[in-house]
């Protein structure tokens, strides 16, 4: 019973099957062919357009039932090529059997060649009087560029920065180059080689923006310095730990005068991106020292009298006031730190620390402070030696009375107008000063624009 209604179902799915494919055939659009053209006709079409063609004249056409038979010999494989595409595109044809051969005769491949390049200088003689106008327009249009990139006059009148003025006269000439290229070039006809100069020079130039990336950096670093303006000139400054007096700021570097009187060239954009300490653009500046006192001393009385002998010094200012704290309490003194202040443009500021120590030292002696001394314990395992010491400690002592030994230390009569003497020494001022008028090196630092 399974198997014959088995059977059944599969003769039923097998006769609906083929009513489905009878009604799909009775509902295809029948193909018109009226409209394609015969084997002759192609044949005809494609050998009259090969016949026109030098290059293909050798080629022999022959079609069958839409198939196209090419055969015969090139002198160029490129020519095969070009007629197997041509071929292909004319209506009716079904495939292409490309049947051509390269042909190796020397008259066959030598005679393009010849008469292409009689067809170049041809073409070369007649365009000549346009390539002559091409390459007059580019050097006018280039040359106009340079001169006014050397107008310096009007560079300095626009940008005061000097450094600025020849960036803006570097563009203006770069800019009249490029445009007289571009222009020559759209006049002969060449304006598909303005792409692939513009993109091989992007190219070039993201090669090189990657190799010179810190000389890049450094000339950048340059130009925002040169507005920015952090210093001036002979202004003494401390640049990452290098300590000395501004001589120039070039197109690179910034050049110190040390205080030993050596030149110290920084990178530009080590500059940049350093903390620039400078002491001359505020004239006053504070010292400070410290000075130990017994520890059984009344600090308070020390730092008065210390304070009193500082005030009376006629190089340090009155405002602000001197002032002295307690620093640290040691084990047997007591270290006390004295500040005050000084007009640098009249004073200078080591031999004003030099001379208010002093001063300090020996009012505080003057007054009975006691200044603490190292202590030192020693042990002697030797016992004859330690009493030979003990002998020797017991013995008489001569002392120096109170009076002297408070007195300071005499200054000598023919140092003394030199030793007291703390104006300001300009030795390196002056040095800087003479090498900035003789030294032709370009500078950016301009002293009419605002300090930043």
């Amino acid at each position: 019973m399974a198997i014959a209604l088995s059977a059944i179902f599969c003769a039923e799915t097998f006769a609906q099957a083929t009513a489905d494919e009878a009604e799909a055939q009775t509902d295809r659009v029948p193909v018109n062919t009226e409209n394609i053209p015969a084997d002759a006709e192609i044949n005809r079409r494609i050998a009259a357009t090969f016949s026109r063609i030098e290059a293909l004249k050798s080629v022999e056409v022959r079609v069958q039932d839409g198939v196209v038979l090419l055969s015969g010999s090139v002198s160029d494989n490129a020519d095969a090529i070009r007629a197997h595409d041509l071929a292909g595109r004319f209506e009716g044809v079904i495939a292409v059997d490309d049947g051509i051969v390269r042909s190796l005769e020397i008259e066959a491949n030598v005679a393009p060649i010849i008469q292409k390049f009689k067809q170049d200088v041809s073409r070369w003689t007649q365009a000549f009087p346009l390539i002559l106008l091409a390459l007059f327009l580019f050097g006018t249009i280039a040359f106009l560029g340079h001169r006014l990139a050397k107008w310096s006059r009007l560079w300095t009148r626009i940008s005061p920065n000097p450094f600025l003025g020849e960036l803006m006269a570097q563009a203006v000439r770069v800019t009249g180059f490029v445009v007289g290229l571009i222009l020559a070039l759209n006049l002969i006809g060449a304006s598909a080689l303005i792409g692939t100069i513009l993109g091989g020079a992007g190219m070039v130039g993201l090669a090189i923006g990657f190799a010179v990336r810190d000389t890049l950096e450094n000339y950048i670093s340059s130009i925002m310095l040169s507005v920015r303006q952090p210093f001036r000139a002979n202004d003494h400054v401390v640049i990452e730990g290098n300590e000395g007096r501004v001589a120039r700021l070039t197109s690179r570097a910034t050049v110190l005068m040390t205080l030993d009187g050596n030149h110290l060239r920084i990178p530009n954009s080590t500059v940049f991106k350093a903390v620039i300490l400078n002491y001359t653009r505020n004239p006053e500046r504070r010292f400070d020292f410290d000075l130990g006192i017994d520890a059984d001393d009344d600090p308070i009385m020390a730092m008065s009298v210390g304070l009193d002998a500082m005030i009376a010094l006629p190089f340090v200012l009155s405002d602000p006031e001197p002032t002295a704290i307690i620093n640290t309490v040691g084990d047997s003194n007591i270290v006390v730190t004295f500040m005050g202040w000084i007009d640098q443009t009249a004073s200078d500021f080591g031999k004003s620390r030099s001379l208010a120590i002093r001063a300090v030292k020996t009012v505080l002696e003057k007054q009975g402070f006691t200044l603490p001394e190292p202590i030192y314990r020693l042990r002697f395992d030797n016992q004859q030696t330690a009493r030979q010491i003990a002998d020797t400690a017991g013995s008489p002592k001569v002392r120096v009375p109170a009076e002297v030994a408070q007195e300071p230390a005499a200054v000598p009569a023919d140092g003394a107008s030199q030793l007291l003497d703390v104006s300001p020494d300009d030795y390196l001022e002056q040095k800087v000063n003479n090498e900035r008028a003789s030294d032709t090196e370009s500078d950016l630092l301009d002293s009419d624009r605002p300090v930043e």
